[in-house]
């Protein structure tokens, strides 16, 4: 399940997104700053989810959702 929000509608195939697991939630929120900083688009801030999850998702430079998470 993909708890990545992505509001603008464009054709995809394949994977719907790539997580990494980053140990901890300091790591989640000092990673998501970083690539926010370095001009990635950042689709959602670091949180928890509804499902208890803390994670944040970015957009690569290809277009590819990367989520990074506990």
């Amino acid at each position: 399940m993909s708890h990545c929000t992505y509001t603008t509608l464009r054709p995809r195939t394949g994977y719907a997104h790539v997580a990494f697991s980053v140990g901890s939630t300091e790591a989640v929120d000092a990673l998501t700053a970083r690539l926010a900083a370095d001009g990635y688009e950042v689709l959602s801030d670091p949180r928890t989810t509804g499902d208890g999850y803390y994670e944040s998702c970015i957009l690569d430079a290809e277009g590819n959702q990367i989520e990074i998470t506990v």
